[in-house]
C-alpha cells in the first residue's frame, strides 16, 4: 500500500500562515509515501517568496516530487525580460533544478511535467494558460516504457485535464487530446493537477470522448493560500491498495486539517468505478 499527499497552489506571497502550520502538522503526524506538489509555490515568482516556499517544503516529509505552476513564472519582472529569458530560473535555484522529475518505487511510477508557459498557447489568457509539448510527451513515453504493468502510473501537471463540475472548459491544459493519447499508450492510471483552487476528481473519459483508457483525473484545492475561491484550504491524501484508490480531501476547519470528502474508486474490468 502507498499513500500520496497531493498539495498544490501554496502561493507564498498570499499565504495563510496558520493554515501552513496546520499542513506541516498534519503531514508530520501521518507521513505519506510521497509528497507531490503540483505547482504555484509563489504568488509572483519573487526571490523572497521562493525562499519562504523552499524553507516550507523542507519541513514536509520526504520524498517529494514537484512541478512549477504559472505563478512560478515571473509576470512583470524587469519589463518581462526574466519571463522570456529565464522563466524558471528562480524555480530551479530555490525549489528544484529538475523540471522533468520522476519518482519510482515498487508500486508507483510518478512523472512530472511542467505545463506552465512563458507565452500563452492561445490568443487569450496571456499567462495563465498551460500546455504540454511533444518533447514532454516523449519523456512520459520513455519513463513508462519497459516498466512492469503492476506499477501504478501517475502524471503530475499544474494545469488540469478536466474542468470543474458545471464549467465545461475552464482552465484545461492545451493539447489535452494529444497528451491523453500518449497517456493511454503509456498505460497512465492517474493525473494529478491543481491551478483552479478546486478539489474534484473524475474519469477523463467523461470529458474526452476519444479516450478509451479509464484514467482518473484528480485536482487539488489551494493548500495554504488566502485565494480560496469559495472553497476551504485543502489537499488530497490518496491511498493505493491493490485495485482500489481512495481519495480523501483533507480540509482546513479553522483549527486543523480534517477529513472533508472521501471517494473510492475500484478497477473493474479495466474501468474505474466509484464505490457508493
Amino acid at each position: 500500500m502507498r499513500t500520496i499527499a497531493h498539495i498544490s497552489d501554496l502561493h507564498f506571497g498570499k499565504l495563510d500562515a496558520p493554515v501552513a502550520e496546520g499542513l506541516v502538522a498534519d503531514l508530520t503526524a501521518n507521513p505519506p509515501s510521497l509528497v507531490v506538489c503540483s505547482g504555484d509555490f509563489t504568488q509572483r515568482a519573487r526571490s523572497g517568496q521562493y525562499r519562504d516556499a523552499a524553507a516550507f517544503m523542507k519541513r514536509l516529509p520526504q520524498p517529494q516530487l514537484v512541478v512549477p505552476g504559472n505563478h512560478d513564472v515571473p509576470l512583470w519582472d524587469l519589463l518581462f525580460l526574466r519571463r522570456f529569458f529565464s522563466p524558471l530560473g528562480r524555480y530551479r535555484k530555490f525549489i528544484s533544478r529538475d523540471v522533468r522529475p520522476v519518482y519510482r518505487d515498487d508500486e508507483l511510477l510518478v512523472i512530472g511535467i511542467n505545463s506552465a508557459r512563458r507565452i500563452s498557447p492561445s490568443l487569450h489568457g496571456f499567462w495563465k494558460d498551460g500546455a504540454i509539448s511533444e518533447e514532454q510527451l516523449l519523456n512520459v513515453k520513455l519513463a513508462a516504457q519497459n516498466t512492469p504493468a503492476s506499477l501504478f502510473k501517475i502524471v503530475v501537471t499544474h494545469h488540469p485535464f478536466i474542468p470543474p463540475p458545471g464549467d465545461a472548459a475552464k482552465g484545461i491544459v492545451h493539447n489535452a487530446r494529444a497528451a491523453l493519447a500518449q497517456m493511454e499508450a503509456s498505460g497512465v492510471d492517474m493525473l494529478l493537477a491543481g491551478h483552479l483552487h478546486s478539489a474534484y476528481s473524475d474519469d477523463v473519459r467523461g470529458h474526452h470522448e476519444a479516450v478509451k483508457r479509464s484514467i482518473l483525473s484528480v485536482q487539488a484545492g489551494t493548500a495554504t493560500s488566502t485565494r480560496r475561491r469559495k472553497e476551504p484550504n485543502a489537499y488530497n491524501r490518496i491511498t493505493f491498495k491493490e485495485n482500489t484508490v481512495t481519495i480523501e480531501v483533507r480540509v482546513w476547519d479553522g483549527k486543523a486539517f480534517v477529513t472533508g470528502t472521501i471517494r473510492r474508486f475500484e478497477k473493474v474490468n479495466d474501468m474505474w468505478v466509484v464505490q457508493k
